[in-house]
């Protein structure tokens, strides 16, 4: 090839650069027009992301070493400190025009635990009616190893969400903001959601599988008809809340799929937890991580981070909302 000795000077040499100039800048318009209009950097979830399918029976989440699952699939450890998380960062959209793009949607969070839920083990012992089964009224959750609570986690991020979608002029309920002694019980959370008329529901967690599980995972509620529960009308907005979720927090974190459940979907189906059973509104619970490995625990111990999955909560509601 020339090293552009070969060939003398012209004088037309210069209107052709500009022509070759104007021509990539073409390009690169009409590629950037493309990617908007085909979802890509916007809200709509990632193509890649299959349908989900029911948790096998050889891969619970919620275990930690010990085996024990609380009474909404999570671990059952006690938390190694107690404490209001980290407040919230710094607010900001998730895209569209701010105070605009969400006016008129409710939106539920609601912080996995409660901090304090270890003093009270008695009242969150109790079993509440979840439509098809009886289960605890709430437990402590997990912790790192190096004992930072999931309690605590849940509430940070929910807080740092919170920020961001009342950016976008939606009205914001909590089920609880580290302002009651205790729970909320499963059931009680599931009917603030109903209460409020809310449009969308996720429920921040964090989960405590063994070392070596990573990843994240939405879990998205299963068919259940009985006592209580009928969650016919809203299977299926719920797997398009997940997906949304799912998408948007990948690209917010760079974090993966989960490794040990969910076929590398990061969805996963359940019909045993009643903040689900007993919701009639489009709901989810979101597993940012897995608490008891090493590398996941870094991440959520990070308030950068943290951020970052508040962002991805964010955007994933926010594009839900607005499909």
């Amino acid at each position: 090839m020339s090293n552009g000795s070969t060939f003398p000077p012209r004088r037309r040499f210069g209107g052709t650069l500009v022509v070759l100039a104007a021509l990539l800048a073409a390009c690169a318009a009409g590629w950037l027009i493309w990617r908007s209009a085909s979802g890509h950097g916007g809200d709509k979830p990632p193509k890649a992301l299959p349908a989900a399918s029911p948790a096998s029976p050889g891969s619970t989440p919620g275990k930690d070493g010990a085996g024990r699952a609380d009474g909404d699939g999570h671990p059952g450890k006690d938390e190694g400190r107690d404490g209001k998380g980290d407040e919230a960062g710094a607010g900001g959209g998730s895209g569209g025009r701010a105070g605009t793009r969400l006016k008129g949607k409710v939106v539920l969070l609601d912080p996995g635990h409660n901090p304090r839920n270890r003093d009270h083990t008695r009242e969150i012992a109790r079993q509440v009616d979840v439509g098809n089964a009886h289960k605890e009224c709430d437990t402590t959750g997990t912790s790192t190893n190096d004992g930072y609570a999931e309690a605590s986690f849940t509430l940070d991020v929910a807080r740092r969400a919170r920020t961001l979608l009342q950016a976008e002029g939606a009205e914001v309920v909590f089920t609880q903001d580290g302002d009651r002694p205790y729970g909320p019980c499963v059931d009680e959370r599931a009917r603030a959601g109903n209460a409020a008329k809310a449009d969308a529901a996720v429920s921040v967690h964090a989960d405590g599988a063994g070392r070596g599980n990573r990843g994240f995972h939405v879990i998205l509620p299963g068919r259940v008809t009985a006592g209580a529960a009928d969650t016919s009308r809203i299977v299926g907005p719920s797997r398009s809340l997940g997906e949304h979720l799912a998408g948007r927090f990948v690209a917010a974190t760079g974090s993966a799929p989960a490794n040990y459940l969910g076929g590398g979907t990061g969805l996963v189906v359940r019909t045993d937890l009643g903040g689900l059973n007993l919701s009639t509104i489009p709901k989810v619970f979101l597993e940012c991580g897995n608490m008891r490995d090493p590398q996941d625990a870094a991440q959520l111990t990070d308030p950068q981070w943290r951020e970052k999955a508040a962002r991805g909560i964010a955007e994933g509601i926010s594009g839900f909302l607005t499909r």
